[in-house]
């Protein structure tokens, strides 16, 4: 399948505004499921969109900026996931690992523009000591746009300028090399998983998952929805809880005052 003019102009915008987002982490419209699923619409094939941005999702939703680190770029991972898939035809854990090398250049793009940043700081500072709210505004706004435009121009091209080239590339791989990419984007949702439960897991939370785990298997259901109806209401009943645990031990502390007071009286 080929991506005509305008759905690269329009993938191109999708890019741009969620890059916008993705620096102000307001709406998250820059994670994989959400870009993916707008890209699906873009190319008329929303169920790829939705199948491309959950093995995208599940595979960048552990990947975290700690410190000077920056991973690989989430927007890009779901973006070229579903576009691959598109225009290859090959299975969607397949167009997962083809799609790692963008995901790098949007790691890439995100590194370079930070540091371009940089100049922009005596600028700030000058603005701040004059106490002109309007500069540090339009410094701020230019940073955002150019941030924008840079991650627009790369989906444009590797999306649509370059989709000839990419295609006759991917079609170049034997069947084994293929079949690793397969393979390997089999197996990131997993790693993705890993990484999130290193950040997430308490021994207080190991049986939840466990058993969440043993479900799965046990009923071989093809949908988590079900998982997640039992989650939530498993929360729900925690929640509870813990709120009615909070008053008691509000209600024991004022006894508990109140007590101590008329001692002193005494």
């Amino acid at each position: 399948m080929q991506i005509t003019l305008v759905q690269g102009l329009l993938i191109a915008l999708l890019v741009f505004i969620c890059a916008i987002d993705k620096h102000m982490e307001a709406f998250m419209w820059f994670r994989p499921l959400v870009v993916a699923f707008f890209t699906g619409i873009i190319l008329g094939d929303v169920r790829l969109g939705m199948q491309a941005g959950a093995v995208a999702e599940l595979s960048y939703l552990g990947l975290l900026t700690v410190g000077g680190t920056v991973p690989p770029d989430p927007l890009f991972a779901g973006l070229m996931t579903t576009v691959l898939a598109y225009t290859t035809g090959c299975d969607v854990n397949t167009a997962l690992g083809l799609a790692v090398p963008f995901a790098l250049i949007g790691q890439w793009i995100n590194t370079g523009t930070n540091t371009f940043y940089a100049g922009f700081l005596p600028k700030v500072d000058k603005c701040a000591a004059a106490g002109d709210e309007k500069g540090i505004a339009k410094v701020m706004y230019t940073g955002w746009i150019l941030y924008a435009a840079m991650f627009a121009l790369a989906a444009f091209l590797s999306t649509y300028a370059l989709q000839s080239g990419i295609s006759a590339f991917v079609a170049a791989f034997p069947e084994w090399l293929v079949h690793g990419f397969e393979v390997a984007g089999g197996l990131m949702p997993a790693v993705g998983l890993a990484l999130l439960l290193v950040v997430m897991l308490k021994k207080e939370n190991a049986a939840y998952l466990l058993a969440g785990f043993v479900i799965m298997v046990i009923t071989n259901c093809q949908n988590i929805l079900p998982i997640a109806v039992i989650a939530g209401c498993i929360a729900y009943v925690n929640f509870t809880r813990d709120m009615e645990t909070a008053k008691l031990t509000a209600a024991s502390a004022a006894t508990a005052a109140q007590e101590g007071d008329f001692e002193d009286g005494i």
